[in-house]
C-alpha cells in the first residue's frame, strides 16, 4: 500500500521524516494511461512476430515487444512508487529519494547551503481559452498537468551554486510543519529565505 502521510521519527542523534509518495491522483491516471498505452503498442509487436521461428523479421519484432514491455514497466513503477525522506543530522541534511529501481541519497551540509525557499509550483501564464466555453478541449487543464508532470519539487536552496530542488507534492501546510519540527532539532542551523517569515506569521495568526 502506498503511504501519503508524513510521518517524523526522532532518533538518538537524527531526525527523519518520511514524505512517502505524494503523486496527484490525476498523474497516476495519467501514468496508468501511459503504462496501458505502450503495453497495446508492444503487444501489437508481439503478436506481428508470431509464429515464432527462425524468420529475423519476426525475431526483431518479438524482442522489440520485450523492450517496450519492459520500458513501459520500469516508467510506470519508478513513478507510481517514488518514495522521498530527509534525513536531519547536526551536520547537515540528506535528501533520500527511491524507486523499485534505484535509491539515491545525497548530503549537504548547514555551511554550504544557502537559505531554504518555499517555491511552491512556479507562475504559469494562464491559456487564452481559461473560463471560455469555447475551451472544448480542456487546454487549461492540460497545461495544469503538464506543469505538475514535471515538478521537481516545492523547496529548495543553492548548495555551491547549484540549486537543490526536493520535497514533491509537498505543499505550504505540510512545509510548515516540517520547518517547526527542522527548527526544534537544529535551531539556527537552518537559514530561512524570507518568505518564510509571512507564511509562518499567518499559520500562527490562523491558529
Amino acid at each position: 500500500m502506498i503511504k501519503r502521510d508524513i510521518t517524523y521519527h526522532w532518533g538518538e542523534d537524527y531526525l527523519l521524516i518520511s514524505l512517502g509518495n505524494r503523486i496527484e491522483p490525476r498523474l497516476r491516471w495519467l501514468f496508468l494511461a501511459e503504462f496501458l498505452l505502450t503495453s497495446g503498442v508492444a503487444t501489437v509487436f508481439l503478436l506481428q512476430s508470431r509464429p515464432v521461428s527462425a524468420n529475423l523479421v519476426h525475431f526483431f519484432t518479438g524482442s522489440a515487444s520485450a523492450l517496450i514491455y519492459l520500458l513501459a514497466a520500469y516508467r510506470f513503477l519508478s513513478r507510481m512508487v517514488f518514495t522521498e525522506k530527509i534525513q536531519i543530522s547536526n551536520q547537515g541534511i540528506s535528501i533520500i529519494q527511491r524507486t523499485p529501481f534505484y535509491k539515491q541519497a545525497k548530503s549537504y551540509s548547514w555551511l554550504s547551503m544557502g537559505p531554504l525557499h518555499y517555491v511552491g509550483k512556479p507562475a504559469k501564464t494562464d491559456h487564452p481559452l481559461k473560463g471560455n466555453s469555447f475551451d472544448y478541449f480542456g487546454f487549461e487543464t492540460q497545461e495544469h498537468l503538464i506543469q505538475s508532470l514535471h515538478h521537481n519539487g516545492n523547496l529548495c536552496f543553492y548548495c555551491d551554486g547549484e540549486e537543490i530542488r526536493f520535497a514533491r507534492g509537498v505543499y505550504s501546510w505540510d512545509a510548515e510543519k516540517m520547518i517547526r519540527m527542522i527548527k526544534l532539532y537544529v535551531g539556527n542551523s537552518l537559514r530561512l529565505g524570507p518568505e518564510w517569515e509571512h507564511m509562518l506569521q499567518e499559520h500562527e495568526i490562523d491558529q
